[in-house]
C-alpha cells in the first residue's frame, strides 16, 4: 500500500500571513489550503493536457 508524502516548503513571513488569511476566509486549514490548491492546479493542468498517469515523470 502507498503511503501519503509529507511536503515541506520555505515561504516568506509576508506569504505565510497572506495564505494563513486566506485560509481562515476560505474555512480551510493552512495545510488544507495548499491541498486544495495544489489539486486545483493538478485538475487545470489535466483538462489542458490529459489525465497524468501515476507512473509518468517528466525530465528536465
Amino acid at each position: 500500500m502507498k503511503r501519503d508524502k509529507h511536503l515541506g516548503i520555505k515561504i516568506s513571513h509576508e506569504l505565510h500571513e497572506k495564505l494563513v488569511y486566506i485560509s481562515d476566509y476560505e474555512g480551510r486549514s493552512m495545510s488544507g489550503q495548499i491541498l486544495y490548491l495544489i489539486q486545483k492546479n493538478v485538475r487545470e493542468f489535466e483538462q489542458l493536457h490529459g489525465k497524468i498517469d501515476g507512473e509518468e515523470s517528466v525530465q528536465d
